[in-house]
Parts: structure tokens; sequence; C-alpha cells
């Protein structure tokens, strides 16, 4: 039985109260892949839709907005999660998604996906993000340009003050943004985002602030 990681939840007691907030998290539990790449017709399982609804419905504050990555996959886990919100009254009617190629695997990170798509089928993406984090392909982004980005994209689109805006993106892109904002050069198994878990980000004048698995940190903008 699929469930959330066991510091997800717990991060809303953490989240500041009267900030924009923003969610960026991997889409929920989604049929397995055959050949060892996750393709992106492979849709949710019956309890990935359940998973990503019922967290939907535990977000704990008002939600403005839901993006996604164009995968179906992703919509359907933010589809979902808005069913949960608006049923817990964090919504008052279910809102059309808005899909963003930035949030498409390894997409933030891509300047010319003809280079780098052969060597990220051929390495798998575990190793290639690795090699990656160590020395940056030619065709990407270094993982510090990424994280500018992708923070660059989340300040365009801040929901109100209290407010939460939940974006859905592939495991990824989270583990190279989460093992960049650490510090670290190589990311294990164990760092690996779990189904349906999320980074939360809100910004102050001059730093982006966030909580991932309990740990809150920042840096510089």
């Amino acid at each position: 039985m699929a469930r959330l990681h066991p510091r997800l939840l717990e991060a809303l007691n953490l989240l500041p109260g009267d900030k924009p907030v923003h969610l960026l998290t991997r889409h929920s539990v989604r049929e397995l892949a055959k050949n060892g790449f996750a393709d992106y017709r492979l849709p949710l399982t019956p309890e990935g839709v359940d998973m990503a609804r019922d967290w939907g419905s535990k977000l704990n504050r008002p939600v403005d907005a839901f993006y996604s990555s164009p995968v179906g996959r992703c919509v359907n886990t933010a589809k979902a999660m808005a069913e949960g919100a608006k049923k817990a009254g964090l919504l008052k009617a279910l809102p059309e998604i808005t899909t963003d190629t930035t949030l498409v695997e390894p997409g933030c990170y891509v300047v010319d996906i003809n280079e780098i798509g052969p060597t990220f089928l051929k390495m798998g993406a575990f190793r290639f993000l690795n090699q990656h984090l160590q020395e940056p392909f030619d065709g990407m982004l270094s993982p510090a340009e990424g994280r500018a980005k992708l923070a660059a994209y989340l300040r365009e689109r801040e929901p109100q003050a209290g407010h939460l805006n939940v974006h859905v993106t592939h495991d990824t892109i989270l583990a190279v943004l989460v093992a960049e904002l650490h510090g670290r050069r190589k990311i294990t198994e164990d760092d690996w985002p779990w189904m349906m878990e999320g980074l939360w980000v809100w910004f102050t004048d001059s730093r982006m602030h966030w909580i991932w698995r309990g740990d809150h940190g920042h840096c510089a903008l």
C-alpha cells in the first residue's frame, strides 16, 4: 500500500502562515515501467489517484492555483489533489490545471534536448543526475542555474499571502534541486523523492526558503 513520506504532513506546521507558499511535488503512484524507463504514457494507478486526492484534502491552507508538467500522470495528480482540496473547503471551485514545460523532466535543466537526450536514455536517470551534479553536461544548465530558473518560475506565480500554489513535476527535477539546495554533489537511493513527496518553498526579499523532509533551509536569490 503506497503512503506519503512520513515527514511530509508534519511540514504543514512549519510553514509561515503569512507568506505565499509553493508546493513543488512529484506526481502520485503510476504504473510500473517494464523497461526501467518511466515513459510519458504511464498513467496513475487508481491507488495513485486516491492518494493524491487524500493529500489534497490535507493541505490546510487555501489553494490559489495548480500547475503541472504536461505529462498525463502529473496533470491527473493535480486534478485529483484539486478534487481533494475542494472537498476540504480549500477551493471554491475546481480550477483549470495550467501546464508548463518548465516542470517536465529533466525539463528546466535542459538547454538542448537533441544534444543531451540520447545520453539521458543511455545512462538512466540515477547515473545521469549524479554525473550532472559532479560535472554539468554540455546542453544543460548547471544545478545552480537550474535552481535559479525554478526560483524565477515560482516567483512569477506567487499565490496570495497565506495561500498555496501547487506545482506537479517529476522525480528527476526534485532530486537535483534538493541536492543542490543541500550543497550535495551526489544522490543516493535514500535521497530519491517518494511518489507524491514535495518541497515547500517561499520567498523573502533576498532569499529562497525551503522545507524538505522536515528540514528548513534557505539560500540567497
